[in-house]
């Protein structure tokens, strides 16, 4: 397990006063585990007494620093499946069964546990991932017919009237949290804000805040076998960083370290394209570069408040250090 500080220690009584929290007595806990993933929550399975599968997701102590973003992220991801499930059933996430807050145990989630295995081992494994990528492609296009109220997040965090404001706003705050952790950056702050400011205007194209996931890397995208033994969709999971805005946002997780208008011919951006046509024009290709900036920054400013150092993780430092540097050249270049 990572030794991330915001990742509360538990072990199975306390993921038993969780569960008799969420439900009374019908939260009779016949096993648990933890479950691997993300160095944020603390996250374990749980096989109740009357066969029920769930998950529980529990919140950073209280006492623990985090990245402005991450304010009532618990918080959010039960607003976002409550979201889904109301306006965009077809998509599949868990089912909500419980949002608890107290004073003692924290913030936290108790979910139905969807079936299945990630993208990311079913990709490793060799498996033919082609018609899931499909599947998660258009799963991202019927989220995204999804209207937020607002542009950006909720709950106080980064927001705006405007997508551009909400971007910039977003941008703002990860340079302020990398200034608060004194994370180095490829180049100064004042630097990565110009070149913002120089490519913002590319940003007034969009006009509707749609919902977005934002995470939807491999390891949140859930498969079963089908009838053929295809893996076929079974869920999207980990919705606590969604926000609203353009829906081209949403192609930078899915293709990790990749470039979405370099590879049209991606399953997955194939099939959203079908779903929901877009031209892979200049201004799409500098938003694209715009939002894998945020994703490269966000992922190098959080280091250090999940225990992540040059030394504990060399080889993340300089990829994401590379990366980075390589979308601000990018921008650098670009006409306006």
């Amino acid at each position: 397990m990572s030794a991330s500080p915001t990742r509360r220690d538990l072990d199975p009584a306390r993921v038993r006063r969780y569960l008799t929290a969420s439900l009374g007595p019908a939260g009779e806990v016949a096993d648990c585990g933890p479950l691997s993933g993300g160095g944020f929550a603390a996250v374990w399975w749980v096989r109740l007494a009357d066969g029920r599968d769930v998950v529980l997701k529990v919140g950073p102590p209280p006492h623990v620093p985090l990245l402005r973003y991450e304010t009532d992220m618990i918080g959010a991801e039960a607003r976002y499946l409550r979201l889904v499930a109301a306006r965009a059933p077809a998509v599949p996430v868990p089912a909500l069964l419980h949002h608890g807050r107290h004073p003692e145990l924290g913030d936290w989630l108790l979910t139905a546990r969807l079936p299945g295995r990630t993208l990311w081992d079913l990709t490793r494994a060799g498996a033919d991932v082609g018609p899931l990528r499909a599947e998660f492609g258009r799963a991202l296009a019927a989220l995204h017919a999804v209207t937020g109220d607002r542009y950006g997040y909720d709950g106080g965090r980064a927001t705006a009237p405007t997508w551009r404001g909400a971007y910039t706003a977003m941008v703002d705050d990860l340079l302020a949290d990398a200034a608060d952790w004194a994370v180095p950056l490829p180049v100064p702050a004042s630097r990565i804000r110009a070149l913002v400011a120089r490519h913002a205007a590319v940003l007034d194209v969009v006009r509707r805040p749609a919902l977005l996931h934002f995470d939807g890397w491999a390891g949140n995208v859930l498969a079963v076998d089908g009838p053929d033994g295809t893996p076929r969709l079974s869920g999207l999971v980990d919705g606590e960083r969604h926000l609203c805005g353009d829906p081209l946002l949403d192609l930078v997780s899915p293709l990790l370290f990749r470039r979405a208008e370099d590879e049209p011919d991606d399953p997955l951006v194939r099939a959203y394209r079908a779903a929901a046509p877009f031209a892979l024009d200049e201004g799409a290709r500098r938003r694209l570069g715009l939002y894998r900036l945020h994703l490269y920054l966000l992922m190098t400013v959080e280091m250090p408040s999940r225990g992540i150092t040059a030394e504990s993780d060399p080889g993340r430092v300089a990829l994401l250090a590379e990366l980075l540097d390589a979308e601000l050249a990018d921008l650098a270049g670009s006409r306006r």
